[in-house]
């Protein structure tokens, strides 16, 4: 197993990359929705915020340490039977995703740092406020944030059932190739 992608594959860290993504998005996402109907007297009510916004932060850093992996990396060949209309949507949907997702965590940064304090990450290190200013930064940043979290689900779907389309329907190995790495 390589560590770096190939014309033909994705290395292990780019795979490892894309779960651990993967995992940490619908972390988030069930840990967003839980977040809302806490009251102030849950035991939840501090910790749960807590965990997502140092997890948020991380995702951040692993999305930059993944773009950089990837502008370093040999871009992985379509397979053969891919249509140009399954490439260009493919680039899309990957430009979605990523732009999404980092429009997601800038929000959330907006709606955690908009009274002025910095965001500990699991008191590891502190992310300082740096715009908190705006009027009703944390409501306006919130409804975004809201928003970018579902439309980041309908794009995940799509992009998983474009994956199971190609595996089940046209047996390439567009997933396969996701699930296990190149030699």
């Amino acid at each position: 197993m390589g560590i770096r992608n190939t014309e033909h594959g994705y290395g292990w860290l780019t795979i490892v990359l894309h779960w651990l993504v993967a995992g940490c998005v619908f972390g988030l996402f069930g840990l967003g929705l839980f977040m809302v109907d806490l009251n102030y007297y849950s035991s939840w009510y501090q910790t749960a915020p807590n965990i997502h916004k140092s997890v948020g932060i991380l995702l951040f850093f692993t999305m930059l340490f993944r773009l950089f992996w990837r502008a370093i990396n040999p871009k992985t060949a379509s397979p053969a039977n891919h249509k140009d209309w399954e490439k260009t949507g493919a680039k899309i949907g990957h430009f979605l995703l990523y732009g999404v997702l980092f429009c997601l965590m800038i929000s959330g940064y907006f709606i955690s740092t908009a009274d002025g304090r910095s965001i500990s990450v699991f008191a590891w290190f502190d992310v300082p406020a740096s715009i908190t200013h705006i009027q009703q930064q944390e409501e306006i940043a919130g409804d975004i944030h809201a928003f970018l979290a579902w439309s980041l689900m309908v794009l995940v779907a799509g992009h998983a059932l474009a994956a199971l389309k190609h595996h089940f329907i046209d047996k390439d190995s567009t997933l396969v190739r996701m699930l296990k790495s190149t030699k």
